[in-house]
């Protein structure tokens, strides 16, 4: 059971942990997807409005500084025909010198623009040395066309112009902002960030208020990169609550298993409490049956030796001796009556079958009841009982066989557990509107752990192999029953060696 616990623990520990390693990559994963788009939307956006603003200078007329005119001529001879086709691609390149559009050191850049015209001619062999002739001052379309090369080399050109431009010109924090709270949004990330900026590990004017770079907690890319596909500028995000999102959504898989878990760790050691309690109550029970055993074996031994006197004929003559033995053998069996009594008295408790009728007493009369009862013991063991009925108020509501027995089971334990004569006082005192009852002996004691459990049915306290004192752990259980019944309470004060004092606390009635 040990081993198939703890193995069920190490199993939901791994999952739950595997779990949360996944959503943090998850997280992750998303967090640098959104921040390699914003930073593709800021480097598009800059080369967009760059591109746009040359687009309009150069729509407005500049005249080039320089110009080139360029002539391509491919000749194609038709397939079973007696023709060539001529096509002739003139090329004008035009150089421009205008002003710079990036926040830079330079006042203006070159930029060339090229337009071209293509002709398509169809002739006869005959004809072919005439068509060789190139117009070179054909009016060429105004198109702005640019192949894969062209557009790569003036997109260097633009990456170098810009690398020169103070990042905080090149981009704001609210357009970083906005671009990370959408694209995140998608991706079901709301909460709260932190951006920034940074050139060569230094921090820029470009981050919000509350960013800390920290190793573990921040995810970068970089951001405005070369034609070499490098930058020296990093944008960084981190969240201050990442762990709380992360763990709020496994939150349900986290409670359920935590909860199940304790389920089975409850039931486990539920299981072993009550496999402990089993033995313990076997273990009372064998001990029980073996007090038990011994109350009745003696009477039963006096009661056997008892008849067989009366019958032995020179006894049964003698009246006196017959009424003695008569009277040792009914004391005998109202010894064994009161001990089975006493067992079916605290099973009906347990029941809650006995039937208590409660009637006005006074207290201090069931108290000097009980003493009367125990008073000739003591004084046959050289001991006392003294009495300091010191309540000026004694009357309560309760049933007068019951509480004079409550009363004469603890007397009866002191007279028991006195090693020496016993010494015993019996104190009442009002404090409120209760009284108190206090019942002292000098006594054995007993030790705090045998003072929690003294009031448990039939629990006894251990003391080897040596049973100088009878009982069967009923009584106090009995006490403490009534006591209750009588809407009380009932306390023991006791030290080791130094004896004990049982404490009633009963409510007065007017």
């Amino acid at each position: 059971m040990s081993l198939s616990l703890i193995g069920i623990i190490l199993v939901q520990a791994y999952y739950i942990n595997n779990s949360v390693q996944n959503k943090e990559e998850q997280f992750t994963f998303n967090v640098k997807k959104a921040l390699t788009y914003t930073s593709n939307a800021v480097e598009e956006r800059e080369y967009d409005k760059y591109v746009k603003e040359l687009e309009e200078l150069l729509a407005v007329g500049v005249q080039p500084d320089s110009s080139a005119i360029r002539t391509i001529t491919v000749f194609r001879q038709i397939d079973n025909a007696n023709e060539i086709i001529i096509y002739n691609n003139g090329i004008l390149e035009e150089n421009y010198k205008i002003p710079s559009f990036i926040d830079i050191s330079l006042d203006s850049l070159n930029f060339s623009r090229f337009t071209n015209k293509t002709e398509k001619r169809i002739v006869s062999n005959e004809d072919l040395d005439g068509s060789l002739k190139i117009n070179s001052s054909e009016t060429f379309e105004n198109v702005l066309s640019m192949d894969k090369l062209d557009k790569e080399v003036f997109e260097s050109h633009y990456r170098e112009q810009a690398k020169s431009t103070p990042i905080h010109h090149r981009v704001n924090k609210n357009e970083i902002e906005q671009l990370l709270t959408n694209k995140l949004a998608e991706d079901g990330i709301t909460i709260d960030f932190e951006f920034a900026i940074y050139a060569n590990d230094l921090a820029t004017k470009v981050q919000s208020e509350n960013f800390e770079l920290g190793e573990n907690s921040t995810i970068g890319v970089p951001i405005f990169r070369d034609q070499s596909n490098e930058s020296n500028f990093r944008l960084y995000v981190n969240f201050p609550e990442r762990q709380k999102f992360i763990l709020s959504s496994l939150i349900g898989v986290i409670i359920l298993s935590i909860v199940f878990t304790s389920i089975i760790i409850i039931a486990y050691f539920s299981a072993l409490y009550q496999l402990n309690n089993q033995r313990k109550i076997s273990q009372i029970k064998s001990d029980f049956i073996n007090n038990m055993t011994h109350e009745f074996k003696t009477p039963i031994a006096t009661i056997n030796l008892a008849l067989d006197a009366i019958r032995n004929p020179m006894i049964i003559s003698d009246e006196d001796k017959v009424k003695r033995y008569l009277k040792m053998i009914k004391d005998e069996n109202k010894r064994m009556h009161a001990q089975v009594e006493n067992v079916l008295r605290i099973s009906k408790l347990e029941k809650n079958e006995l039937n208590i009728s409660k009637e006005r007493i006074k207290l201090h009369d069931l108290i000097e009841d009980a003493v009367s009862h125990i008073e000739l013991i003591v004084e046959d063991r050289k001991g006392y009982i003294k009495t300091n009925l010191d309540a000026a108020k004694s009357s309560v509501l309760a049933n007068e066989m019951h509480f004079t027995n409550v009363i004469v089971n603890i007397l009866d334990n002191a007279v028991k557990y006195s090693d020496k004569e016993p010494k015993i006082d019996v104190y009442t005192e009002n404090v409120g509107n209760n009284i108190f009852l206090k019942i002292k002996d000098q006594g054995s004691g007993m030790s705090k752990s045998v003072q929690k459990r003294v009031f448990e049915k039939f629990y006894r306290e251990h003391t080897g192999d040596v049973h100088n004192v009878k009982g069967h752990g009923l009584g106090l259980a009995y006490v403490k029953r009534i006591v209750e019944d009588h809407q009380g309470f009932i306390t023991v004060e006791s030290e080791k060696g130094k004896g004990s004092t049982f404490i009633i606390k009963l409510p007065l009635i007017s």
